[in-house]
């Protein structure tokens, strides 16, 4: 009898750690999410300049974290229309959703080099953005090197002086396993603020090899030549 009683409560107790951990792992592509993001580029010499960014991607709109995303780098602008960069990314993902890690919270060391080419056609404007990137994956207790290759062409039309819309294409190509990482397809209706600054709000399907997300985009651009900024600071302290 006592044996029974022991072996139905193992049941139990079985039975509502798998409903927690399916609860737990709900699959977000059911799920209407947002990124939430901010791009800088900040000159600080004729030929160089800083990337900044920082993402903050939700399940849901406002809520339901999913991944944090914060990467800098160093830009050489070899001309007008080129520009290599080398820099550094911190990725931190909540695995609630079982989005992409397998319901795994997880840690990312990123390093990446990088590379645009600008060209216009007409009155459109395309870039090139080619990217190499060194992952160093925690997953759980598990660790991981990835290396991935990734291709943007991304495409803007201007409206008016203050209005214009942006598209692109991004595919992720992994170099170990399988090929096919993921994809992403995103068109939004953009509007300058002021002379260095913009605001996007915009729609990304992000397609993986078996699953499709989607997500608003609202992403904030802020481009001062830190070179005027010291400038006048210099000046004001002569």
């Amino acid at each position: 009898m006592q044996h029974r009683k022991r072996k139905l409560l193992s049941t139990l107790w079985v039975a509502l750690t798998a409903t927690v951990v399916l609860n737990a792992q709900e699959p977000g592509e059911d799920k209407w999410g947002a990124w939430y993001m901010y791009f800088g580029t900040n000159k600080i010499a004729e030929r160089l300049s800083v990337h900044t960014e920082a993402q903050f991607r939700f399940y849901e709109t406002t809520s339901n974290f999913n991944q944090l995303l914060l990467r800098t780098g160093l830009n050489y602008h070899i001309n007008p229309n080129a520009i290599a960069t080398m820099g550094y990314g911190f990725i931190k993902t909540d695995g609630s959703f079982d989005e992409p890690l397998g319901g795994l919270d997880g840690r990312e060391h990123r390093i990446f080099e990088q590379f645009i080419l600008k060209n216009k056609v007409w009155e459109l404007l395309f870039e090139h953005r080619y990217r190499l990137e060194q992952r160093f994956l925690e997953l759980g207790n598990a660790t991981d090197t990835q290396h991935r290759a990734r291709y943007r062409i991304q495409m803007t039309l201007p409206l008016t002086d203050t209005f214009f819309l942006n598209f692109y294409d991004e595919l992720f190509i992994n170099l170990q396993d399988d090929l096919f990482g993921q994809n992403r397809l995103y068109g939004a209706v953009g509007v300058h603020l002021t002379e260095n600054s913009s605001v996007q709000l915009g729609y990304l399907r992000n397609q993986f090899a078996n699953a499709v997300y989607d997500r608003l985009q609202i992403g904030f651009f802020f481009n001062p030549d830190l070179r005027k900024v010291f400038a006048k600071k210099a000046k004001d302290e002569s």
